[in-house]
C-alpha cells in the first residue's frame, strides 16, 4: 500500500466526522435545529407614561442587576418553540419597560434551555440595546410566560423585534 491510501482514507475519515458533528450539533439549518433564528417584529404602540415612567437611581440598579444581556451559546432556533404572544409593557417600580408574552413547547420532547431574545429600536430604527430571559426545563406541550426586563426609557423605544430559542435534550 502506498503512503497516499492511508492518509486519503484518514483525510476522508476525519471530513465524514466533522460533518457528521456539523449535523448532529444542528448546524446545517436542515430539520428541527440549527440556522439562523428568525425574528418577529413587535411595535410599541401608545404607551401611558403620565405615571412614573423613569427609573430612580436605585430601581435602575435594581433593573440592571436582573436585567439578561448575555445570551447562551448552546441554544438554536428549534422548530417545536414559538412565542405564541408579546407585547411591550411598562411597569411601575424597577421592572419599567419590559417585553412580555407566552412560549409554547409544541413537540414530543422536553427542552432543556429556553431563550427568548429581542432587539429595541428607536424610532429611527437605531438599535438600542438587547435583552433576553431564559428558563429551564420545558416539558413538551408546556407554555412558558417569560418577562423580558429593557434598560431603555419607555420614550425612547420605538419597536422591537423577538424570537425564541433552545437546547434540546
Amino acid at each position: 500500500m502506498t503512503r497516499s491510501g492511508p492518509t486519503s482514507r484518514r483525510r476522508v475519515l476525519a471530513s465524514l466526522g466533522t460533518g457528521i458533528a456539523a449535523v448532529a450539533a444542528g448546524c446545517t439549518g436542515s430539520g428541527g435545529i440549527g440556522g439562523e433564528p428568525t425574528y418577529e417584529n413587535g411595535v410599541v404602540g401608545e404607551i401611558n407614561t403620565s405615571g412614573n415612567a423613569s427609573r430612580s437611581a436605585t430601581e435602575m440598579a435594581a433593573a440592571a442587576a436582573l436585567a439578561d444581556q448575555q445570551s447562551s451559546t448552546s441554544v438554536t432556533p428549534l422548530n417545536a418553540l414559538a412565542v405564541t404572544d408579546h407585547e411591550f409593557v411598562v411597569k411601575d417600580g424597577y421592572l419599567g419597560s419590559t417585553i412580555q408574552g407566552t412560549v409554547e413547547n409544541s413537540g414530543s420532547s422536553r427542552i432543556q434551555i429556553v431563550e427568548v431574545r429581542t432587539r429595541v429600536y428607536d424610532d429611527s430604527d437605531v438599535l438600542l440595546g438587547r435583552y433576553l430571559a431564559s428558563t429551564g426545563d420545558l416539558n413538551a406541550g408546556s407554555m412558558w410566560a417569560f418577562q423580558v426586563i429593557v434598560l431603555e426609557s419607555p420614550s425612547d423605544v420605538a419597536s422591537y423585534d423577538i424570537t425564541v430559542l433552545g437546547t434540546p435534550t
